[in-house]
């Protein structure tokens, strides 16, 4: 099949139908097919697979394509054969006919293109098998699972720099959605000899329409989107499993084709789905982000977000699942403040280092500021990606501009509430010092004196909150990973703080905050969500690394307590409900540190005494150093072993007597009074 002489224009018609490349595919196409390691971030739909599907046919040996999911290989192989073309996967869902063909294929030096699961390349046999057949590219698609810290990351993709070390051949990446950081990252794994030529295309799909609604009763929300949509084949995102259950229960009662599609469904229903999905005209799919990256059926009319999306990245790929055909098609997002909550705390929930989950934080951001614009919500994306647009006229904002006023005094407040408690503390507590609200933490830390205090009273605390969303959506502010959430100005908001810069906001979502139904019971308050968030994430690392359940560690009622109370000693920790000694012994100091960041250094023997007599111990301690020459400082040098000490508070003698049997005659002539006199105390 493989011809260099033969035009790539010739082929495309040829094979694949097109009279003609889309912008940008015929460049790409070229630097592949010359052998020249290349990057391409190419917009959802932008034809990807196409930019290494037809250089392999212009390549002599085999082109490898790992891919991340089992139905979209089966889909590009069945297309591919389709046309002509000698193709094949193997994967866990082959049968064992579809794994001989693939074998023969190869044998007889007639495969052109090898579809891989990221998985296979941990198998020794698999990559000797690669060293055997002759590979001349290897092509990435959907590249960005390299990221470690990406929302879809794959540990197997870290294995393809090697693979490509031990063949010699040029590396093809491709992804739709990568910002530069992730770009940095892809080039770092998959590149690490030298920066490969790189290819951005436009971000814009402009026959997708945008748009944002606050949650309202979203189940209706939901529900009546589809209606005027009904026959059209579409896909709804949710949060959790559960959900996707029950929101295409209430679409079949509705008179909707609908299905359910989740990680935890048995891998023959998830293909069963997939399949159905594929070959139903009208078809809606409910589904968590575990359906759709592989997903290429090209009449997708509509995508609607029952919860918000993880990420701005996760938002542009999940919506570009819809009008592959270049057709125009729709999108509703919904989103809350619970939703806002959720996020925020998966993100401190993970084991990133501080400044990745900070950046997370900031990408989250992105994406409350793409909710929250005040103008064309098209521009507001592209310009996320480092793209400039003018107003589209296809999104919700460009048919009903927002009504917005000048939020820059109480913005300022904001500001200055967050600057004069020293950045340490959450939206919370700083609405409660704004609304002048004189809580026991406010007087504890002496906040009603704050000039700011009841500066913000023409605020309801509903209002204040919606300010606060916005501001974080402006990326004025970020939550601070080493204080708990606590609120951290960025850069951007100290010219709105000097007076030197003015900040307009919508006043739609302000005044919905006003009426917006009674928030989600959460297990803590809001102010002590993100310490919890830090405890789980501290229990969930120690639970990984024993194998172990997380609950053997700490069950979330003692979490709670911690983060509730947040004791600030091993003998606090120690009066927490679920902290018994031998816990507190091989936990005590680690969650302390979480909580306090610093650690508690302690002898053994007083560890072991934490919240059981641990004063009393250092009442001894201070009372030996004491009389260590004598009461009049004028004795020879006397002192008492920790072991000893610790018998002591364990065994509380109250006369000379059963003190000298501990200490001995010497010891217990100098500090037995005192000794005893603190145990009476104590007692």
């Amino acid at each position: 099949m493989s011809d260099p002489e033969r035009a790539p224009q010739a082929l495309l018609r040829e094979i694949f139908g097109f009279d003609a490349f889309r912008p940008g595919q015929e460049e790409i196409v070229r630097a592949v097919t010359q052998g020249r390691d290349t990057l391409a971030i190419m917009p959802t739909g932008g034809g990807k697979s196409l930019c290494y599907q037809l250089p392999a046919l212009l390549r002599p040996g085999v082109t490898v394509v790992i891919s991340p999911l089992i139905a979209l290989m089966r889909d590009q192989v069945r297309a591919l054969r389709a046309a002509g073309v000698e193709a094949g996967a193997l994967t866990s869902g082959n049968t064992e006919e579809e794994t001989e063909a693939v074998w023969e294929a190869i044998r007889d030096d007639r495969l052109k293109l090898l579809y891989l699961a990221p998985e296979r390349l941990a198998s020794v046999g698999t990559q000797d098998m690669l060293g055997r057949i002759g590979v001349s590219l290897i092509a990435v698609d959907e590249a960005h699972c390299v990221s470690q810290w990406g929302h879809d990351f794959r540990p197997d993709y870290l294995r393809i720099g090697e693979l490509r070390a031990a063949l010699d051949v040029p590396v093809a990446a491709f992804t739709a959605t990568a910002d530069a950081e992730t770009r940095a990252e892809i080039i770092a794994r998959l590149f690490p000899t030298g920066a490969p030529e790189q290819f951005l295309r436009g971000f814009d799909r402009p026959n997708i329409h945008l748009a944002f609604s606050a949650k309202d009763q979203p189940r209706r929300q939901i529900l009546t989107f589809a209606a005027a949509r009904k026959g059209q084949s579409g896909i709804v995102y949710c949060g959790t499993r559960a959900k996707t259950e029950t929101l295409s229960k209430a679409l079949r009662e509705a008179g909707h084709p609908a299905i359910h599609y989740h990680g935890g469904m048995e891998p023959d229903a998830r293909r069963q789905a997939e399949t159905q999905f594929q070959q139903e005209d009208g078809l809606i799919v409910v589904a968590t982000v575990a359906f759709g990256m592989g997903i290429d059926k090209p009449d997708i009319r509509w995508v609607a977000h029952a919860d918000l999306p993880k990420s701005i990245e996760a938002y542009y790929q999940e919506i570009g699942r819809a009008g592959r055909d270049g057709a125009p098609a729709e999108t509703l997002t919904l989103f809350g403040p619970d939703d806002i909550r959720l996020r925020r705390s998966q993100i401190d929930e993970g084991l990133a280092p501080p400044e990745r989950r900070m950046a997370d934080h900031g990408r989250l951001n992105a994406l409350l500021g793409l909710a929250e614009a005040l103008e064309c919500r098209r521009a507001t994306l592209l310009r996320y990606f480092g793209e400039e647009a003018q107003g589209c006229g296809k999104c919700d904002l460009c048919d009903k501009p927002p009504e917005v006023f000048d939020g820059t005094e109480a913005v300022r407040k904001a500001l200055s509430a967050i600057l004069r408690t020293g950045e340490w503390f959450g939206s919370g507590h700083l609405i409660d010092i704004l609304t002048g609200n004189p809580t026991d933490k406010v007087r504890e830390k002496g906040h009603e004196d704050l000039p700011t205090f009841g500066v913000g009273r023409d605020l309801k605390r509903p209002e204040w909150q919606a300010v606060f969303r916005q501001m974080m959506g402006h990326d004025l502010i970020r939550p601070n990973p080493d204080r708990h959430g606590a609120l951290t100005m960025t850069d951007i908001a100290l010219p709105i703080l000097r007076g030197e810069d003015t900040i307009t906001l919508r006043r739609d979502t302000i005044v919905a905050a006003k009426s917006r139904r009674p928030a989600v019971k959460t297990l803590v308050n809001e102010e002590d969500e993100p310490l919890l968030s830090a405890l789980k994430a501290k229990r969930r690392e120690l639970a990984e690394q024993q194998g172990a359940p997380a609950y053997i560690i700490f069950n979330d009622r003692t979490l709670i307590e911690m983060a509730e109370t947040r004791p600030q000693s091993l003998d606090a920790m120690a009066r927490v409900s679920g902290v018994g000694a031998k816990k507190l012994e091989t936990y005590g100091a680690t969650f302390l540190a979480v909580i306090t960041g610093t650690t508690e250094d302690l002898h053994p023997k007083r560890m072991k005494l934490a919240g059981r007599g641990g004063d009393l111990y250092d009442r001894l301690m201070d009372l030996q150093r004491d009389l260590h020459h004598g009461s009049d400082g004028t004795e020879k040098p006397l002192s008492c072993s920790a072991s000893a000490i610790a018998k002591v508070v364990e065994m509380k003698p109250r006369d000379a007597a059963a003190l000298e049997r501990i200490l001995g005659d010497r010891r217990a002539e100098r500090f037995g009074a005192a000794f005893l006199d603190a145990i009476a105390e104590a007692s």
